[in-house]
């Protein structure tokens, strides 16, 4: 995946802590400003190709995508693509997770990736968000803030 948009952050966490939290979608929204639940289809943990609902939320907007885990290594990444079910699984994003291992716990860096068409881009019809890229960066800013303090804790 070529990110648009990639964001670090050192956790004082083991690598396999943070993978285990992060490839455990039902808790993305422990430290996520705009995924707030996820639930699996037809499994019960990340593999894959495995499914699940995303819902997300930004003021009174509300939406469900899918997503679909594309890349999984154990305690060094978790990649995944954000679907619409509605427009024929059209594949508009990409999102994924690297894990390094440092001296005191890991880095975890998160990449998002748009794949909308420019028509598209910033409507904010669905979502009410007309920079995606001003908003993802302070989402992921703010997701791994949280994350380290989840793990942290």
């Amino acid at each position: 995946m070529e990110p648009e948009l990639s964001i670090s952050r050192n956790i004082a966490a083991s690598p396999e802590a943070a993978y285990a939290a992060l490839t455990d979608v039902t808790r993305m929204g422990e430290w996520s400003p705009e995924n707030h639940t996820n639930e699996w289809k037809e499994v019960s943990q990340a593999e894959i190709g495995a499914r699940w609902v995303g819902h997300n939320r930004n003021g009174d907007k509300e939406w469900s995508t899918e997503s679909r885990v594309s890349e999984l290594v154990p305690n060094e990444r978790f990649y995944f693509e954000c679907l619409a079910p509605t427009f024929n699984d059209f594949h508009f994003a990409n999102w994924g997770f690297d894990i390094e291992a440092t001296a005191d716990g890991c880095q975890v860096t998160q990449h998002w990736q748009d794949l909308r068409p420019d028509a598209i881009k910033g409507d904010g019809t669905i979502s009410g968000v007309t920079d995606r890229v001003a908003h993802n960066k302070a989402g992921m800013e703010a997701t791994l803030a949280a994350l380290a303090s989840v793990l942290e804790s």
